[in-house]
């Protein structure tokens, strides 16, 4: 999620030329925050943080009257507090925010075959092949934010241009709830104003390396030359700036089929030593990265155990399986015999699982006898946590603690 609160929001008409934007950027609104109302419709139009009610914790996810205070994303929930103290806190529900995002991605999927998913909450569609048939980007656009709307109750902003990377642009500067098509002879006006922090993969850090040179604005750096902004920032950076302020980019929309990893990480409310609590943390983790993994129809090669400690000091270990799964007896077992091999530990203030190295389910075989047995028994609490919530089947190590959580799910929520 950025930063942006709606104020500098620019949208275009049905008027617009839309003959050259054969790329949409969709993007979700605030998806977090806005999935979370779905369920509470009397919050809409308050300050409400995605997070958890504690000092340690950081914010998921803030709804657009929550930003205009500066809340942000991973910012610490304290600060959120202090700069927004009528905000309403609701816990995060990530369960809910994977099938909301499966929906969307089948409305997309729908609508065009050219999809490449970014994230949970956005997806570039290429629409050059659908003009006869469907329309330019004002019509599919206009019907897609429409469609997504009546189908899951949530608000997505388009943006629609000749490269992935304007129009990725275009949608995050309709936001919330518009849509913004820039035509290929538009694209200069666009992009010159804006300041260096809209060129794609430059962060604060970079932002201040280019200050250092005088350059604020893209315009700034579309009239330095190549030479020297390679000189400054080397070859492959100084090509990279130059092409975007100049709204170049060649790469087409690609399909991906899924997620590259997925995991979940808790921050304690306290540093904990106890290793049963460790472990017990670790199997609650685990079987949300399992349903993640069992949802995307994927199976992981590669556990990765993540533990911050009280100092900050952060240790990852990583562990190849013989089989890739999407079982959580599995990834759980895995993070377990990983964190047994650290042995005595300073006191935990996070514990992480990631499953990685992603395949298709149906790639192979199966190796572990039981582990088809397992798998079948998830999926059958699956379909228990859909049907009546995530709280009515969990494994009874589950149950030992009720504490409040600090997790960090997938990214998302613009």
């Amino acid at each position: 999620m950025s930063k942006q609160d709606g104020s500098n929001r620019l949208v275009s008409g049905p008027e617009v030329d839309d003959s050259t934007a054969t790329i949409l950027h969709v993007d979700l609104d605030a998806f977090f925050a806005s999935a979370s109302l779905l369920a509470r419709p009397d919050l809409i139009g308050r300050p409400v943080v995605i997070g958890h009610d504690s000092s340690r914790s950081v914010v998921t996810a803030a709804t657009y009257e929550a930003r205009k205070y500066g809340v942000h994303s991973a910012m610490p929930m304290s600060r959120a507090l202090r700069l927004c103290p009528n905000a309403v806190i609701l816990e995060p529900d990530f369960s809910l925010y994977s099938r909301l995002s499966k929906q969307v991605m089948a409305i997309l999927d729908d609508t065009s075959p050219e999809v490449e998913r970014l994230g949970i909450d956005e997806a570039f569609v290429g629409i050059g092949g659908l003009r006869r048939l469907s329309g330019g980007a004002n019509r599919i656009g206009a019907e897609l934010r429409a469609r997504i709307r009546r189908e899951t109750g949530l608000v997505a902003s388009v943006g629609a241009a000749s490269t992935k990377y304007v129009a990725k642009l275009a949608s995050s500067r309709a936001k919330p709830d518009g849509l913004l098509v820039v035509p290929a002879d538009a694209v200069i006006d666009f992009l010159h104003p804006q300041p260096v922090s809209a060129l794609w993969g430059v962060g604060p850090k970079q932002q201040e390396r280019l200050a250092r040179y005088g350059l604020h604005t893209i315009a700034d750096v579309a009239h330095t030359s190549q030479e020297r902004l390679s000189a400054w920032f080397g070859e492959a950076t100084g090509r990279h700036l130059a092409a975007l302020a100049w709204g170049r980019d060649p790469r087409t929309v690609e399909e991906r089929e899924h997620e590259k990893s997925f995991g979940h990480s808790h921050t304690f409310s306290r540093d904990i030593t106890d290793r049963s609590e460790q472990e017990g943390e670790l199997l609650r983790l685990a079987t949300g990265v399992g349903r993640r993994l069992r949802d995307a129809g994927v199976q992981a090669r590669t556990v990765t155990l993540t533990v911050r400690f009280h100092d900050f000091r952060t240790i990852t270990r990583s562990r190849t399986l013989p089989e890739a799964t999407d079982v959580t007896r599995v990834i759980v077992e895995a993070a377990w015999s990983m964190l047994e091999q650290l042995g005595e530990m300073p006191p935990v203030r996070l514990l992480g699982v990631r499953a990685s190295a992603v395949q298709d389910a149906s790639d192979h075989g199966l190796l572990w006898d039981d582990t088809e047995t397992w798998g079948s028994a998830e999926r059958a609490m699956d379909a228990v946590h859909d049907r009546f919530g995530a709280a009515t089947v969990v494994p009874a190590s589950m149950l030992r603690r009720e504490r409040k959580r600090d997790d960090t799910g997938p990214s998302g929520g613009d």
